[in-house]
């Protein structure tokens, strides 16, 4: 969608602007390991056996099963079409946001030592990475792709200002 917007943007030179959630930064006692592409995450994960929570879309899914050893326990809002692939899985449907003591219960309860997510920010899905610090479990963070070729802003009344500043006249 975003090369869909640039292209069309410059085809009738149309300035742009991308409105976005502000990526999550690190915190004291966070365990993460950053990483640009499904690949290195799989890669991230090791060759030692580990149970690895997967938060990090169902179209990436397939890539893991490069990494068959690992236990994986999959939440997604729709059945993947990529699950077969993992020997050792556990999905569960479920649909965000989540409580931190739902999230630190389901870490526990799976004994979750590594937690897969996409650096996505935003309130709605921050309990995971705030359970995975309380219980020390690591994260291997997927770093958003790179910003199109737009200024990206991440506060509303930043993109109001950018709007009127680029507002042909009437």
């Amino acid at each position: 969608m975003s090369a869909n917007a640039i292209a069309a943007c410059r085809a009738t030179r149309t300035p742009l602007v991308v409105f976005t959630r502000s990526p999550w930064a690190r915190q004291e006692g966070d365990r993460w390991i950053e990483v640009a592409t499904i690949d290195e995450t799989v890669e991230a994960l090791g060759s030692e056996r580990k149970t690895v929570f997967l938060t990090q879309g169902r179209l990436m899914l397939a890539a893991f099963a490069k990494a068959p050893q690992h236990r994986y326990i999959v939440r997604a809002i729709d059945r993947p079409t990529g699950i077969n692939a993992l020997p050792d899985c556990k999905l569960i449907l479920a649909r965000g946001p989540f409580a931190l003591d739902d999230e630190l219960k389901l870490m526990r309860d799976e004994q979750v030592e590594t937690l897969v997510t996409k650096n996505s920010g935003g309130r709605a899905t921050y309990a995971k990475i705030e359970a995975a610090r309380t219980l020390g479990v690591s994260v291997v963070m997927v770093r958003r792709p790179k910003p199109p070729e737009a200024e990206t802003l991440s506060d509303l009344d930043a993109v109001m200002a950018w709007i009127a500043a680029h507002r042909g006249a009437p």
